[in-house]
């Protein structure tokens, strides 16, 4: 399965980024998340956070790619699937920001889970590019 959602936000990149890599506290930005708690200090290339959303296993993931100010990648495995989500801050000529949220899953089980929780993957997703913006707009 493959998911990609971007937001534009009429917030600076930095501010979007500061939102953003703090991601204990995005459940402040959006009902898809209940808790997230970041088990390396500081949140950077290589550090875990367990995620805990509604209706679906507590998750850890992992780092794998940081730019600090642009992009994060983070992966969690659980038997048969693998799943990597991509958070990349895109600044427009004008100051501001657009946002491109990605979901990949793979592995064996990767079918048997997008057929059973795609949608809800997919509409968190969602969920967490508008809260994101919602947050930033803010001020």
């Amino acid at each position: 399965m493959h998911f990609e959602t971007s937001v534009d936000i009429d917030a600076a990149p930095e501010t979007v980024w500061n939102l953003l890599k703090d991601v204990e506290r995005w459940p402040d930005m959006t009902a898809s998340m209940d808790r997230v708690e970041v088990l390396d200090e500081p949140f950077t290339l290589g550090s875990r956070a367990r995620v805990h959303q509604p209706k679906l296993p507590a998750a850890v993931w992992t780092v794998t790619a940081y730019d600090e100010s642009r992009t994060f990648t983070w992966e969690s495995r659980s038997p048969g699937v693998t799943t990597t989500g991509a958070h990349e801050i895109v600044p427009t000529p004008d100051g501001k920001s657009t946002v491109r949220l990605t979901l990949d899953q793979k592995g064996p089980l990767a079918p048997v889970f997008a057929l059973l929780a795609g949608r809800l993957t997919r509409r968190y997703v969602v969920m967490e590019a508008e809260g994101l913006k919602a947050k930033a707009e803010q001020g």
